[in-house]
């Protein structure tokens, strides 16, 4: 796991549950602020899954390959799908639908870097 990447995706992840809640609180639906970082939040954590794949492929041996690789496919699907809603409801709580995404994204990500770390990868 690339820490300059992890240090990304927390950051990012932060700032699209942090405006996907002042967007809620403002009674405003999304924007394109909203998607504009859903988007760099998912390009980041392509990025982050191709390097991890990658070290996998070429010999890094985890304890726990399964719940790892699990982890992995699950972070980089969320950014898709917290979009894919929030863009699709009508109402002030699409904000919330990001927020909550994005904050998955943020507990996950540290947790694939605790999965990676426990063998010293």
């Amino acid at each position: 796991m690339n820490p300059v990447l992890v240090g990304a995706v927390t950051v990012v992840a932060a700032a699209v549950a942090l405006a996907g809640l002042a967007s809620t609180a403002a009674r405003r639906r999304i924007g394109l602020l909203h998607l504009w970082g859903t988007a760099v939040l998912e390009l980041l954590l392509l990025v982050q899954a191709v390097l991890a794949i990658a070290l996998l492929v070429g010999g890094e041996r985890l304890a726990d390959t399964p719940t790892f690789l699990g982890y992995l496919g699950g972070i980089v699907l969320l950014p898709v799908a917290g979009g894919l809603w929030a863009r699709s409801e009508p109402t002030r709580w699409a904000g919330t639908v990001l927020a909550v995404a994005a904050g998955a994204v943020g507990v996950m990500i540290w947790r694939l870097v605790q999965l990676w770390e426990a063998t010293g990868g």
